[in-house]
């Protein structure tokens, strides 16, 4: 049988071209292969009942058909049964399981074996986006984790991905902040922290703006002649950008995270005003009390509430620069798809947004592409409410991470006291910034998470610590072996695996296909996570149950093959979630 990345799709071709042989209508047919349970196998098809009730056959019967007309090599590979009314099961014996390791030995050959399921799309991944002049706080952390996950999962998958840092660079507040720049810079604290300057000059002129309306006006005219291009405020406007842009990046290194575009919302200005007048040409976009809105009177929630694509001061809005956005992604990036990583709360906003896209691109003749909404919950603190400081300040993004180290760094001390100072130094950053990034992805997405130090940097559990610990492990088996991870000359010694933990961890290294294609399909990395979980409990179990160190070369061969396999896919799962590793823990 011809070894396939993924072993679902293998049976489920193996399934169709059996049910044309069988003369079944292919077309109708849906295999439905998944995981199965493991007690009945390694992988299970469902679809033969609601195709025998469809069509008023007997399904276990028809199952019986299905599984006769099997290809001599599909049975070799795996022993077939029919289960209850029709479940087909499928348990790969030990010689196809060997084969799909040796098959996979490398990160370059996972990833060709995973690049089919996307190939030929381009994806737009719209993640992160923070807000200039203001420091990235703890509210940024699961956007740009997940976004980064996400765009690893998609490129991986064979996906052209994209990713695009849609900045909040433009908007009423920067009149404010120019205004305050002008009259009250600490040109010592600038120096110091530039951000955090800005950032403290733009609470200063917005509680000004509030207490006195003259200072408002004022400020409305230095945003007024930014607009218009004005030399001096443009380039105080570019420093904030220059600084605040800086700044973030410092942070996405320390993430691993890396962008092809930072378009940010004035890259727009220009490009809002051929919405306006296409979305009015088409009929879609009408005036309402001085604005220029577009109806949705068939949507049950929206038959109220107009989406507001120009504001009755004549105004630019999140609307107006979000449907530039998607106009230019469509023209100039060719995207098939793109999402946009953006906390739940944005939900109606984005219902809106895809509506009218949809629509104005129906109306003039475009191809849409498909635009997704990946929602996530909120981080809360201990106390069950949104993770704020104790005096109720956004906690800084780059103040979580350092203190992700320092707490890292007390357990590598503790663990490996003896392993040079800047080793433990580059080990408990990669632990500490990797226990934030994994406590996020481990969770579902959708929901809030309670933030808690103790459980997210801990050897116990489902965390990044358990799983380093586990790579550091395997690491220094073939350190004291004085072997190499996959080295050819030592895995065609070995021998067809036999024991019941032998199996269980082989069986559980081929289904890394299934768990890549789960986290993508869902754009829901912590299927990965809980599939990285469970491999890495199923290697403790192994390694306690078989010793590797054994005389007999064929039998040390294939644990070693074994150990070879389960480090890399728990390096390379890893890596296609934005962590790093590490050698020795």
């Amino acid at each position: 049988m011809h070894v396939s990345f993924n072993l679902a799709a293998l049976f489920d071709a193996a399934l169709k071209s059996a049910a044309t042989a069988i003369g079944l209508d292919a077309a109708d047919f849906a295999p439905e292969v998944r995981t199965a349970d493991p007690k009945h196998g390694d992988f299970q098809a469902n679809g033969v009942l609601p195709y025998a009730k469809r069509t008023r056959q007997n399904p276990r019967a028809l199952a019986e058909k299905l599984v006769a007309a099997f290809s001599a090599d599909v049975l070799a590979a795996c022993t077939v049964t029919v289960a209850g009314p029709g479940f087909i099961n499928f348990t790969l014996q030990p010689a196809a399981l060997q084969a799909w390791l040796r098959a996979f030995a490398t990160r370059e050959q996972l990833a060709a074996g995973a690049a089919t399921a996307f190939a030929g799309q381009t994806w737009v991944v719209d993640y992160s986006s923070p807000n200039t002049a203001k420091q990235m706080h703890v509210g940024h952390l699961r956007s740009a984790v997940i976004g980064e996950a996400l765009s690893r999962l998609l490129a991986f998958s064979g996906a052209r991905v994209i990713r695009d840092n849609h900045i909040g660079d433009w908007g009423t507040q920067f009149g404010k902040l120019i205004w305050a720049y002008k009259r009250q810079l600490d040109t010592a604290a600038f120096a110091r922290d530039p951000l955090e300057e800005f950032e403290r000059l733009y609470k200063v002129g917005n509680s000004a703006s509030d207490a006195d309306p003259a200072v408002l006006k004022e400020a409305q005219q230095e945003l007024v002649k930014l607009q218009a291009g004005d030399a001096e405020n443009t380039a105080i406007w570019k420093k904030i950008g220059e600084v605040s842009v800086a700044a973030f990046q410092q942070i996405y290194d320390q993430l691993g995270i890396r962008f092809d575009y930072t378009l940010g919302e004035s890259f727009y200005n220009d490009k809002v005003e051929r919405v306006y007048r296409e979305l009015t040409e088409c009929g879609l976009a009408v005036e309402s009390q001085g604005a220029l809105v577009v109806f949705h009177p068939e949507h049950p929630r929206f038959k109220e509430q107009p989406f507001i694509i120009r504001k009755s001061d004549g105004a630019a809005n999140y609307a107006s620069t979000d449907l530039a956005t998607i106009l230019y992604r469509s023209e100039q990036f060719h995207a098939d798809a793109a999402i946009y990583v953006i906390d739940s709360r944005q939900g109606d906003h984005c219902q809106q947004l895809f509506l009218t896209a949809q629509k104005w691109f129906e109306k003039t003749h475009r191809k849409f592409p498909h635009l997704e909404h990946v929602a996530f919950g909120t981080v809360l603190g201990e106390d069950g409410r949104p993770l704020k400081t104790r005096n109720g300040d956004n906690i800084k993004l780059k103040d979580l991470l350092s203190e992700a180290v320092d707490r890292a760094r007390r357990l590598v001390d503790e663990k490996s006291a003896g392993l040079p100072e800047d080793e433990r130094r580059a080990i408990s950053e990669v632990v500490g910034v990797g226990s934030v990034q994994y406590a996020d992805l481990s969770q579902n997405r959708s929901s809030d998470y309670l933030f808690s130090w103790d459980k997210m940097i801990s050897l116990d559990g489902n965390t990044a610590a358990y799983l380093l610990y586990a790579i550091a492990r395997i690491r220094s088996i073939f350190r004291k072996l004085e072997a190499t991870p996959g080295d050819p000359s030592t895995e065609t010694a070995a021998g067809a695996f036999e024991t019941a933990e032998e199996l269980a961890l082989a069986r559980k290294l081929t289904k890394f296909s299934d768990a890549v294609a789960l986290a993508t399909a869902n754009l829901r990395p912590h299927f990965l996570c809980l599939y990285l979980y469970e491999l890495a409990g199923e290697f403790s179990g192994f390694y306690a149950a078989d010793k590797v160190a054994v005389d007999e070369l064929p039998v040390r061969a294939r644990r070693l093959l074994l150990c070879a396999r389960t480090l890399l896919v728990l390096e390379t799962g890893l890596g296609l979630l934005g962590l790093r590793t590490v050698n020795r823990m």
